[in-house]
């Protein structure tokens, strides 16, 4: 009976465990494309079911930080159109916490702001890779930055 027990629970253990990091790689991209094409196509429910219920958004607007209810809220008149906003991403890189379980990233966005910044942290969870943690950063040429700054102050 012990013996029976000791396998229910290595499979239970097993089940949290993730896949490879290649397998999560491909995982991850695959969530994060999807995320940002949800938004493109006004997908409330995959853009909003692929991050925790605990995720934070941060905006560019330095008043842009969001709770995961919170910005469903703020954003709900956006996805009510075709299309909520559209994010292109290109040159994405992946990093892993030592035990596969936390995952972030940072990616170049192609976006009507021009080229921004896209930064985040993903949890393993039952039900697969989450995001948890999501910053989006304009970007600004080192030698424009004192006109940004006459402007933000």
């Amino acid at each position: 009976m012990r013996w029976v027990f000791f396998i229910v629970m290595l499979g239970l253990g097993s089940c949290m465990r993730p896949p490879s990091p290649l397998h999560s790689r491909l995982e991850i991209n695959l969530l994060l494309d999807h995320w940002h094409k949800a938004a493109a196509t006004a997908d409330e429910d995959i853009f909003f079911g692929s991050m925790t219920q605990d995720a934070i958004y941060l905006g560019t607007d330095k008043t842009e930080r969001w709770t995961k209810s919170e910005f469903e809220n703020w954003s709900k008149q956006f996805f009510e159109k075709d299309s909520a906003w559209s994010f292109t991403p290109r040159d994405r890189t992946i990093y892993f916490s030592p035990d596969g379980k936390t995952a972030w990233f940072e990616e170049l966005l192609d976006t009507w702001m021009g080229v921004c910044r896209g930064s985040g942290v993903l949890q393993y969870t039952h039900e697969g890779w989450k995001l948890s943690h999501y910053n989006l950063a304009l970007t600004i040429d080192n030698d424009k930055m004192k006109e940004v700054i006459k402007v933000t102050q």
